[in-house]
């Protein structure tokens, strides 16, 4: 087998549906890839759609069900049930065009020394993309447009989880994403992705290629002012407990900043994109204090 095509879902069964028929239409030979679905404690009826797609498919499309919740807990379990060569995660809210996986493979290919490759993310906004969005930012909608042609990508830059890919034998190498990271429920917990490709780089290369793109599915709900700021807090706790940093000065400089920044806001209230980039860094640091006292054991 060359291929896992790994979808991890939690009550989106229609959208898992739509991301396996994707899949069932790749430009690649039907017998080098299988879809794995790991229905992470859905309640709604994934695992029907699931099964409706394997009796017309049969073994190239496996449900396992994970009853610990969690991102990384069900892509881990993803990377212990893979049988290819190499491991595709995509979204359970994205579609793959159809020479994704194809394009994937040919940089894996191209040397042993790629241990990660990412590709191109395209938004489908359910409603209009918002015009107050900072530039900087967007890429906490899952959006990315690295380069135009096929590159490696040094370091600190990064492929996103809604299109990333490993040689699945990397994980003999290195420990899998680390579970303490990664969404659970509803919080927005991330940086699983981050940490994971970091530890990879110590041995392997990461690369992106434009030729292996998915549009991702961005909800009504995600476009407002709240969930944007809520996403932007959950960054600041993420990156704090994948640091692991529990010292004082680090608490000390997130007050500081955030201090400075609310003093900018004020400043600059009466210029919008000016006062939300404010508001952006007020948000990230008081979620970095949070990650530091709360996450990381001391309160």
């Amino acid at each position: 087998m060359k291929v896992t095509v790994a979808i991890c879902t939690h009550n989106r069964a229609k959208d898992t549906g739509e991301a396996i028929e994707s899949v069932l239409a790749q430009n690649y030979d039907p017998e080098q890839i299988e879809i794995i679905v790991i229905d992470n404690c859905s309640t709604d009826h994934t695992a029907d759609v699931v099964g409706s797609f394997a009796r017309l498919h049969g073994d190239r499309i496996r449900y396992v069900l994970e009853n610990k919740l969690g991102l990384s807990v069900a892509r881990n379990r993803a990377i212990k049930e893979a049988k290819g060569e190499y491991i595709l995660f995509l979204d359970d809210d994205a579609l793959a065009s159809p020479d994704w996986a194809r394009h994937i493979v040919d940089v894996f290919e191209s040397s042993l020394d790629i241990g990660c490759v990412g590709g191109r993310i395209d938004p489908i906004w359910e409603v209009a993309e918002p015009d107050w969005i900072p530039e900087e930012h967007r890429s906490v909608f899952t959006i990315l447009d690295y380069a135009d042609k096929v590159k490696e990508m040094p370091a600190p830059a990064i492929p996103y989880g809604a299109n990333v890919a490993f040689r699945t034998s990397v994980f003999q190498l290195f420990d899998p994403f680390r579970e303490d990271l990664g969404r659970v429920g509803t919080n927005l917990l991330s940086s699983e992705e981050s940490e994971l490709i970091a530890r990879i780089r110590k041995r392997y290369t990461v690369f992106y290629t434009p030729f292996a793109s998915v549009q991702h599915k961005i909800a009504k709900e995600r476009t407002t002012k709240k969930w944007f700021l809520k996403r932007i807090f959950w960054q600041g706790v993420s990156d704090a407990v994948k640091r692991q940093d529990r010292s004082f000065t680090m608490i000390v400089k997130h007050v500081i900043r955030m201090v400075q920044a609310t003093f900018a806001s004020l400043l600059s209230i009466f210029h919008f994109k000016r006062f939300i980039r404010q508001v952006v860094k007020i948000c990230y640091r008081n979620g970095s204090l949070v990650g530091i006292l709360r996450y990381n054991g001391r309160g």
